[in-house]
C-alpha cells in the first residue's frame, strides 16, 4: 500500500505534460481530486480492456486512474447536462450502493431532482405509465392517512395500510413527483446499476455515469472514469453537478 500512495499530482502532471501542457487554472481542481481519492481504480484483474486509455499506471496490482482524463470527461458531461437543464430538462440521479445512496439522496433533494437510492424497480422508465399509476395510489394512500380517512377501518386494516405505505415509501420516495421521463440519467457506479442504465438506453435517455475500471465506458454516453467507492469522492462529483445545474437554471433563457 505504501508504494501505491507514492502516486501524487506532480507525478501525474509530469507524465501528462509530455503530451500537452496542463492549464494552470486546473491545478487546484486536480489537487482536490487527488485529495478525495478519485484516482483509485480496481485491481488490475478486474480491468475492462476498454478502460485502458483512462488508466495512468498500476501499483501493487491496483489501477491508478488518470485524473487529468477524468477532469476532461467530467467537463464534457457537465456541459452536456447544463445544455439540457438550460432548456428545462430534468436529471434523474441513481446511486444504490451503500457508499453512494446517502450522498445521492442529499443532493437530489437539495436540487429537487427525481432519484433512486434503493433497489431499482424494473420498468421505472420502460413502463412509466404503470409506475405513475402506482405512485398516484401511493400519494392518495398517504393523503388519506394524513386526513384521517383511514380511521374508519379496523386496527388490523390500518396496520396493513401502514405497512403498505412504508413499503411504497421505500420504492417511490425519490420518484413520487416525477411527472415525466427525465431527459438525462446520472448514475453513480454504472456497473452496479446496469438495469437502470439499460432501461435508459431503451428509452433513448442519455446516461452520464461515474465509472470505475471494471466496466466498458463505451456503453455510456458520458462516462466519468474515477473512484466510485468513497463518500468523499462521490460528494466532490455531486457538488460539481449541483453547481452546474444551479447555474443552468439561473441562466437567462434565449
Amino acid at each position: 500500500m505504501a508504494k501505491i500512495k507514492e502516486t501524487n499530482l506532480e507525478e501525474l502532471l509530469s507524465a501528462a505534460e509530455k503530451e500537452a501542457p496542463i492549464e494552470e487554472e486546473k491545478l487546484p481542481i486536480l489537487e482536490e481530486m487527488m485529495k478525495v481519492g478519485l484516482f483509485w481504480g480496481h485491481k488490475k484483474s478486474k480491468t475492462h480492456p476498454r478502460m485502458k486509455p483512462f488508466i495512468y499506471t498500476t501499483r501493487n496490482g491496483v489501477e491508478i486512474i488518470d485524473i487529468i482524463k477524468t477532469l476532461e470527461s467530467l467537463d464534457k458531461a457537465l456541459n452536456f447536462i447544463k445544455s439540457k437543464v438550460a432548456v428545462g430538462g430534468t436529471v434523474m440521479l441513481v446511486g444504490t450502493t451503500p457508499v453512494a445512496k446517502k450522498v445521492v439522496r442529499e443532493y437530489a433533494e437539495k436540487m429537487n431532482l427525481p432519484y433512486v437510492v434503493e433497489r431499482w424497480l424494473g420498468g421505472t422508465l420502460t413502463n412509466f405509465k404503470t409506475l405513475s399509476k402506482r405512485i398516484a395510489y401511493f400519494k392518495k394512500l398517504k393523503s388519506d392517512k394524513a386526513s384521517g380517512k383511514l380511521d374508519k377501518y379496523t386496527k388490523k386494516e390500518r396496520l396493513d395500510f401502514d405497512r403498505e405505505i412504508a413499503k411504497l415509501t421505500t420504492s417511490f420516495s425519490g420518484t413520487e413527483n416525477m411527472e415525466i421521463l427525465p431527459q438525462v440519467m446520472f448514475v453513480v457506479d454504472a456497473a452496479h446499476n446496469m438495469i437502470a442504465v439499460n432501461e435508459a438506453k431503451k428509452m433513448k435517455i442519455p446516461v452520464v455515469a461515474i465509472v470505475n475500471t471494471d466496466i466498458n465506458p463505451e456503453i455510456l454516453d458520458y462516462p466519468i472514469p474515477c473512484n466510485d467507492r468513497t463518500k468523499e469522492g462521490i460528494r466532490w462529483i455531486m457538488e460539481k453537478l449541483s453547481a452546474t445545474i444551479n447555474e443552468a437554471k439561473l441562466a437567462p433563457k434565449e
